[in-house]
């Protein structure tokens, strides 16, 4: 069966203040999707909502994943379910060495030991498809990283962990075109009808790369306008404002969401529990 991602009417809030006001978006298994829009519309914000990041509160609607409400379900609980997040700010652990912890989360979403020698043939594999340093494994997570680095790192943890639906939020900041091709193909490598992909940018660059089944405007804390691979063409050529123009939107902007804003950490998961 096809996995299944649903988000029906979704809002949410941050301290008082709606920031998603009635998302609505499938993406199920061998679909690609893109979300685009202007800075400060919430686009973060969902990714970080869909994942159960505990500082947004949702205040209305529904998140399904394979027909099952995970709206109220811990982040850990959402993972081992087949849901990952590729983090725009991915946090620096000091003490847990890369290969540790992305063995110790497979086994986590799995339920199952990782034989050592099958694990560092596949990690090994996944390390020169995104040409990364191969002193990789015994450096601390994303400590002393790059920013592109980290951005690689997570698309390691991708191609390790195989979930079932992924989001994507700006993997494409802070890596250059040849790095941004090495992405893209890995991402693509991962196409299959057992896998669905939502990925979040308001650069087009990344999208030479993938291309999309299904492109989205998110304006104002929702889905505006979505189309196909043309949206994107209309958007590189005409910018938004069109969009605006068309549906009588004045301001855009909902928020302004924090470049520094704190993602769920470790301590809030299950694979820091079973690390510690």
């Amino acid at each position: 069966m096809k996995p299944k991602l649903e988000i029906k009417n979704l809002h949410a809030s941050v301290e008082d203040k709606e920031i998603l006001k009635g998302v609505d978006l499938t993406v199920q298994g061998g679909e690609f999707h893109v979300i685009m829009g202007p800075n400060g519309t919430g686009k973060s914000t969902l990714a970080s909502v869909i994942m159960g990041n505990p500082k947004y509160t949702v205040t209305q609607g529904q998140i399904l994943l394979n027909d099952e409400d995970i709206t109220e379900m811990p982040v850990d609980e959402r993972a081992r379910k087949g849901l990952f997040l590729a983090m725009q700010y991915p946090q620096e652990v000091p003490g847990v060495t890369n290969s540790d912890f992305i063995r110790t989360a497979i086994q986590a979403r799995t339920g199952q030991t990782v034989p050592l020698y099958k694990f560092i043939m596949e990690y090994d594999r996944a390390i020169e498809r995104l040409k990364m340093n191969s002193d990789l494994p015994h450096r601390y997570l994303n400590d002393g990283f790059s920013g592109g680095e980290k951005k690689r790192n997570e698309i390691l943890q991708l191609l390790m962990l195989k979930p079932n639906i992924a989001i994507l939020d700006e993997i494409d900041s802070g890596l250059d075109v040849d790095a941004l091709r090495i992405v893209g193909d890995a991402v693509n490598s991962m196409r299959s009808e057992t896998f669905g992909c939502l990925m979040i940018t308001h650069y087009q660059r990344i999208l030479d790369y993938i291309k999309p089944d299904r492109v989205h405007v998110m304006m104002q804390g929702r889905i505006v306008k979505s189309g196909g691979i043309e949206l994107i063409e209309k958007i590189d050529k005409e910018g938004y404002d069109w969009i605006k123009d068309e549906l009588g939107i004045e301001d855009e902007r909902v928020i302004i969401e924090e470049e520094n804003a704190r993602p769920s950490l470790l301590g809030e998961c299950a694979t820091r529990k079973a690390l510690e």
